[in-house]
């Protein structure tokens, strides 16, 4: 009677543990998610600002697409994984040349990790040329 009780609660114990297995995965926390750039003049071309974020997770994280809204907006990811503890970054440059007065934009970023999707957001002000 005893094997079988030991037997039973090691069949409980495999099952409780994959499925906290399972649990795991990766996770980016972003330090920010907005940037201003303020105001800027459209003769002094492109303006980048760079999103940190850390892995979080218990796995490694990978960036699996970073798509702005718009043409004038370029993110940049990395494409190895991010170990779990370590940091990321993300630039995302924005155009102005043609595009006077107020711009707000977003880059959406999908990863494997807990939050499939996280909306990135810059905007300001686009001064034209004289």
């Amino acid at each position: 009677m005893t094997k079988r009780f030991f037997l039973a609660l090691f069949a409980i114990s495999l099952v409780a543990l994959s499925a906290v297995a399972e649990d795991k995965q990766a996770e980016a926390k972003f330090e920010v998610k907005s940037h201003d750039f303020g105001t800027i003049k459209e003769a002094d071309g492109p303006v980048s600002c760079t999103f940190e974020f850390t892995n979080t997770g218990d796995k490694p994280l990978l960036i699996i697409d970073a798509m702005a809204s718009c043409g004038c907006t370029r993110p940049e990811f990395p494409t190895k994984p991010i170990k779990p503890g370590k940091k990321g970054k993300i630039k995302v440059t924005f155009s102005p040349i043609g595009r006077p007065g107020a711009f707000k934009k977003t880059v959406k970023v999908k990863t494997n990790g807990k939050e499939r999707s996280t909306t990135l957001r810059i905007q300001g002000t686009v001064i034209p040329k004289q």
